[in-house]
């Protein structure tokens, strides 16, 4: 059988802790299914927990409270958003750890084509690194996570626009209706309305889809594919949609919403509201400029309105509901009412048991074990036959859920833990973070810790080394039937060298970032995984405690393996900061040798008639000294000189750069490509790898082509001229001026005060350097005196609108406006052609609007002084003009320029119209010279 069918078949039966379940687990959210770390409640006042260390309140009894919640509550639901930071933290806080519901949240989009507040990582790498911090944040919030293939392009206007981009209205559809057909809801919730409400085109499709998909996954006849594959049709039994009263309402409308629910409740196992608790998970979305976010006490109310449903009425006469499940038996009871009636003693049984452990856990934690491993076992003998339906399915899926539930239960009441940590290779230091992964051929050894925190006894029956690196088979302790002692820890390593595995990258590619807007998978069964990709290790051990099984009056024969308490983690490497702290990243499988040619993108000047440098870096990751050969391959008529280059290398983690000459014929505008490629032990190796990772995340390696796309442009750049940066958010528009030969210096934001500006002929401000830079701003009457001197200053756009206009940093009146053209072919129309921006250096025309990538510009000035001139014009289609993206003004002896247009996304991108224009811009005010 074809393996995607075989993981298919995976996901839609979920068995129990598969790995595709583990996987969106372990590279996912770290749901309260996955207790991967030691169970001691860490003290309050300790640092922030790593990503892989349990949240405080995850640990100890208060962890343990919310599983026996979790256990007693067998609602499933599913909040379907456009990008991360979209999502209703709260309410799905509150759902998830305070009612106890089995929570899945979908996000269409990694956030890749937004801006980053906090560096320069954009597109697919900027993707993963949203991706991890919505993981991040999933922690706090208690859920599972997906995503579907649907890129995010930059801002839409327009629903009809962003089905477009996403290749049509069924590719994203068929992804939601994959999803809620492997998950199988009760309650469906889009977190917008679908409506012009709710801005952004992303936004208004993915409710648009939301509600489409509520009755297309019941459907066989759509996405019948699913179907051959294994998944069977579901319907949820309501859907609700949000943003009916606006974002931030205090209060709504009656008729506007059917379920009002207070998200700022305090929670005494959380230590604070729901809503609190879910900005502490918000905050680590960074990049997104989240955080300093802070909720205040008190009520804080989240309106949704039932937009659709196949239950009998449950609203009362005004049209309100007093939750999201009404009408909806959320009981475990419930299960052996319906599909599992033959069943229904075992479960009945079993909740009894639950109910005993919750009461017993207020007292002493430890007490609770014993109801627990009674509850674990019954619910294994409800599981196995339930009737061939939809509903008999989903019955034994929430079984499978309430097993995994009552094994983590059964780890918190016992304090048992498991750690699994790589210890050969060895960890890698403060310098080199990125050496988190192993390569095939290396031998390499994993340590394995499972601590018995109680005073009982274990029965340890299984150890078992699984995942991707185990070459799809389980590599097995071979000591079984072990006991380990009251307070002691097992311990074993197991001595491996890994064979041909899969590499540890995203399932999921674009083959042209800037223009692809949806993602190439590898595997349908895997797609909406976070990264599309099985985690590589994992560590599970299955135990008994034979002393609590005869207490609790259950039989005495063995469990079989399904039965059994069982525990679980990711293999680790322990990484040290710069003063010394550890924490742990996950083990990932990469190729043992990286070659990236940086910058990806470069531009060259069609005038250049000398020889092009191309730099080559190659970094092992092998232990010992090796050797292979280098080459690059350029287009038919270029020569590399030299043809190829040995390149050896001594240790893991050495990195040398190899440098190649290009000559080339005369040069034309248009795009040439340069790959480099190296050989060594038979194999070639084409592409770089890095880790994508912050201290309070997650990892994952990006992954990319070693080739050089050169973008020759048709330009030309005055000599002398002496420009100066300053760079806000981040921007690679210096290496792109410095690439086609002007002279430009980094000006660091807290030297503006000191520096002499006089020096420079130009100021150019980095996007948004007055949202991010204090000193730009604090320093603001200095730049206006540069331009009264003579000097020329372009500043680009910020998106803080009020602080904007509240600084009065211009040097006439002009308010900032949200205004922006955000389709990239809109047609674009001269205002002045006398103006010499439009002929010095390079003479513009129509032409040099062509072939732009994702948006026009934004945030463009909306009103402006009469001593300001518009000098272009564009517009969404049925829009009115939008003359505020590009404005000049005499100031004193020099030029201000505001510019909206999107300079800092084309210029990387190498499209030779912006980049003509911005070097104009930047000579303005220059007196025509030799070129």
């Amino acid at each position: 059988m074809h393996m995607d069918a075989v993981v298919a078949k995976t996901v839609v039966k979920r068995a129990a802790l598969g790995f595709v379940l583990l996987a969106a687990f372990v590279a996912g959210s770290q749901t309260p299914n996955y207790s991967p770390a030691p169970a001691q409640a860490a003290p309050k006042a300790a640092r922030a927990p790593g990503y892989l260390d349990p949240l405080p309140q995850d640990s100890g009894p208060s962890g343990l409270r919310q599983e026996l919640r979790r256990l007693e509550n067998t609602g499933r639901l599913m909040m379907v958003v456009a990008h991360p930071d979209d999502e209703d933290g709260g309410l799905l806080t509150r759902e998830s750890r305070g009612k106890g519901v089995q929570a899945l949240l979908l996000t269409l989009t990694r956030g890749e084509g937004g801006q980053n507040k906090t560096g320069d990582t954009f597109s697919d790498r900027l993707g993963i690194l949203r991706t991890l911090e919505l993981l991040a944040a999933g922690r706090y919030y208690g859920v599972e996570q997906r995503f579907t293939r649907a890129a995010d392009f930059g801002y839409s206007k327009t629903a009809a626009e962003t089905f477009e981009k996403w290749g049509g209205h069924d590719v994203t559809l068929g992804d939601i209706v994959w999803v809620i057909r492997e998950f199988r809801p009760d309650v469906l919730v889009a977190r917008f309305s679908g409506t012009e409400a709710d801005g952004h085109g992303h936004h208004q499709a993915s409710a648009i889809l939301t509600k489409e998909a509520f009755r297309a996954a019941a459907n066989p006849a759509r996405f019948p594919e699913q179907i051959r594959q294994g998944l069977e049709p579901w319907q949820a039994k309501k859907l609700y949609v949000g943003n009916v009263c606006g974002f931030g309402a205090s209060s709504c409308p009656d008729e506007n919403w059917t379920v009002k629910l207070n998200t700022g409740e305090e929670d005494p196992l959380l230590g604070m509201s729901y809503v609190q608790f879910a900005m502490e998970g918000l905050r680590h979305q960074q990049s997104q400029g989240l955080g300093d976010l802070r909720a205040p006490t008190g009520p804080r109310y989240a309106f949704y309105k039932l937009s659709d449903s196949v239950l009998p009425r449950t609203t009362d006469a005004r049209g309100h509901e007093g939750d999201l499940f009404d009408g909806i038996d959320t009981s475990l009871q419930g299960l052996g009412k319906g599909a599992l009636q033959a069943a229904a003693e075992k479960i009945e049984r079993a909740a009894t048991q639950i109910s005993a452990a919750d009461r017993a856990a207020e007292g002493n934690p430890e007490s609770a074990a014993g109801p627990l491993l009674s509850a674990l076992r019954l619910l294994g003998d409800a599981r196995p036959s339930p009737p061939k339906t939809p509903e008999g399915e989903t019955a034994r899926v929430k079984l499978g859920d309430k097993e995994r539930q009552a094994r983590r239960a059964i780890n918190l009441a016992l304090n048992v833990s498991l750690a699994a940590t790589l210890i050969s290779p060895p960890a890698a230091g403060p310098d080199r973070k990125d050496l988190t992964g192993i390569s095939p051929g290396e031998p390499f050894r994993v340590k394995v810790t499972l601590h018995n925190g109680s005073q009982h006894r274990l029965a340890l029956e299984r150890v078992a080394l699984e995942g991707t690196i185990a070459r799809k088979r389980a590599l097995v302790d071979e000591r079984p039937h072990q006991a380990v002692a009251a307070g002691e820890d097992y311990e074993h390593t197991f001595e491996l060298r890994l064979g041909e595995a899969p590499y540890t990258r995203p399932g999921l590619r674009r083959n042209d970032p800037q223009r692809d807007s949806l993602y190439t998978v590898d595997s349908q069964a895997l797609a909406t995984l976070p990264f599309g990709a099985l985690p590589p290790a994992i560590l599970r051990a299955g135990y008994d405690v034979p002393d609590l099984a005869l207490a609790s009056g259950e039989p005495s024969s063995e469990p079989a393996d399904g039965r059994l308490a069982e525990v679980f983690t990711p293999v680790s490497v322990p990484v040290s900061d710069a003063q010394g702290a550890q924490r742990r990243q996950e083990l990932a499988i990469v190729p043992a040798f990286s070659v990236s040619i940086q910058p990806g993108d470069a531009v060259v000047p069609a005038t250049t008639s000398r020889s092009l440098s191309v730099s080559v870096k190659v970094r092992s990751n092998l232990e010992g000294a090796h050797a292979g050969t280098l080459g690059l391959r350029a287009p038919a008529g270029w020569k590399v000189s030299p043809q190829e280059q040995a390149a050896s290398l001594g240790d893991r983690g050495e990195e040398k750069t190899f440098t190649f000459e290009l000559s080339h014929p005369s040069l034309k505008q248009g795009q040439v490509e340069v790959r480099a490629v190296l050989r060594s032990q038979g194999r070639e190796f084409a592409e770089g790898y890095d880790l994508v990772t912050r201290e309070d995340l997650g990892s994952f390696y990006y992954f990319e082509p070693a080739r050089q796309h050169l973008s020759v442009v048709d330009v030309k750049v005055p000599e002398g001229l002496n420009a100066g940066y300053i760079m806000g958010a981040g921007d690679d528009i210096p290496a792109v001026l410095e690439r086609v030969g002007m002279k430009v210096t980094l000006i660091p934001a807290d030297k503006i005060r000191t520096e002499d500006l006089s020096r420079f002929h130009t100021l150019v401000l980095g996007v948004r350097a007055y949202d991010t830079q204090p000193e730009v701003a604090a320093n603001n009457s200095k730049l206006l005196d540069f331009v009264r001197s003579g000097g020329t200053l372009i500043v680009q756009n910020n998106n803080s609108i009020s602080e904007f206009n509240a600084g009065r940093f211009t040097p006439y009146p002009a308010e900032l406006s949200r205004a922006r053209v955000s389709v990239e072919d809109a047609p674009v129309t001269i205002l002045a052609p006398e103006d010499p921006v439009f002929h010095y250096p390079n003479q513009i025309s129509e032409k040099d609007f062509e072939g732009w990538v994702q948006e026009r510009g934004l945030y463009f000035m909306g009103s402006w002084d009469e001593r300001f001139r518009p000098l272009l014009s564009s517009h969404d289609p049925g829009e009115a003009d939008q003359k505020g993206g590009l404005l000049v003004a005499q100031y004193g002896k020099g030029i201000y320029i505001y510019t909206g247009y999107a300079f800092f996304r084309q210029l990387p991108a190498g499209v030779p119209g912006p980049i003509r224009l911005f070097v104009n811009l930047v000579s303005a005010g220059k007196p025509a010279s030799s070129s």
